[in-house]
């Protein structure tokens, strides 16, 4: 048997690649390229059959399932398919009323608000009942996309609330570079086109710029609740502080109308209320499309990803990895 003799080098002296990267590299262009030969035929590997709001032909209630992080799109949740299902919901004459279900933190101020104008469109276009069954959690974009429902009835162990708005954390480590004797500049076209940068300290300026944005965004959501709950907007002021509420203290801030037990009990509420108890109910839940291809590619990336975790990552560069988006968000740090 041939031994080991310590020498890992090629014939020409070059140094041999360890083994387990070999097998690494050979592991991962395997999945890429079978993933390209898949997407290639158009081979999915499973059959995504989503019910278009648009086709129902029998009166019903549709029920809009907004879960995850409001936002353009992840695993739980996507814009689109939110907007275009409302759409759908407005042009067919078979839906009687739109129930939201909402379970969510959450998300852009942008995105709940597209969402909200929306719902608005639908109320004003169909004259159809639009309530809301709060899930475990519906705080800070997840009531304000559900505001102008004409009733909102949460689970009794619903948080909600949380009605303010939020810009991120942003970090300062000029003081750590200064430490280290690390110097960094910025070359921009005024004092305030970098402002939100790691590396140089907020000014008061600026701090007044951020507070400017964060105002305006939290009036139009008082605006929003005040508008939609039919409440005194000094009212809704003194209750909007962005702290959470129990199912029952919202209910007695008059945030919500009723609490109920379960999602059944929402539906069926509604169903009698609107006069819709013979009605059928349809959910809409966005599913991501999850085929093959994009499997295959999952699993590279986490390959890559567990191979690069062996590598030297300093402290810091990981800090300004994690720097939050700086944008003014409705949306809740406390998540169930």
């Amino acid at each position: 048997m041939p031994q080991d003799n310590g020498n890992n080098k090629t014939p020409g002296g070059r140094k041999k690649p360890p083994r387990s990267l070999l097998v690494f590299g050979s592991i991962l262009a395997g999945l890429l390229l079978l993933g390209i030969l898949l997407k290639i035929t158009g081979f999915s590997g499973l059959d995504q059959n989503k019910t278009d709001a648009a086709s129902i032909h029998e009166d019903h209630i549709a029920v809009l399932y907004i879960e995850g992080t409001i936002g353009d799109s992840d695993e739980n949740y996507n814009q689109q398919y939110i907007l275009e299902n409302i759409d759908s919901m407005i042009e067919n004459d078979s839906n009687e009323g739109l129930m939201l279900y909402v379970d969510t933190p959450g998300g852009g101020v942008y995105e709940s608000d597209e969402v909200y104008l929306k719902i608005r469109e639908y109320q004003k276009e169909t004259k159809r009942p639009v309530y809301a069954y709060f899930a475990s959690q519906a705080t800070s974009g997840g009531y304000y996309i559900s505001a102008p429902s004409d009733k909102i009835l949460a689970n009794r162990n619903c948080w909600t609330g949380s009605i303010g708005v939020t810009m991120g954390t942003i970090y300062d480590i000029s003081g750590l570079l200064e430490k280290y004797g690390i110097k960094s500049e910025s070359i921009t076209s005024g004092p305030n086109k970098a402002m939100g940068s790691l590396t140089e300290p907020m000014t008061d300026q600026q701090r007044e710029i951020w507070q400017s944005m964060v105002d305006e965004a939290y009036d139009q959501f008082v605006g929003i609740v005040a508008d939609g709950r039919k409440l005194d907007e000094s009212y809704v002021r003194s209750i909007a502080d962005g702290r959470i509420y129990t199912a029952r203290q919202a209910k007695a801030n008059k945030l919500v109308d009723d609490v109920v037990d379960t999602y059944d009990d929402a539906v069926a509420q509604m169903q009698k209320e609107c006069d819709l108890e013979d009605a059928e109910v349809y959910e809409f839940c966005y599913q991501p499309d999850e085929n093959l291809f994009s499997s295959l590619v999952t699993s590279a990336r986490k390959l890559a990803g567990a191979a690069g975790e062996k590598s030297d990552i300093s402290a810091l560069t990981k800090l300004m990895e994690k720097q939050d988006p700086i944008e003014p968000q409705y949306l809740c740090e406390e998540r169930k």
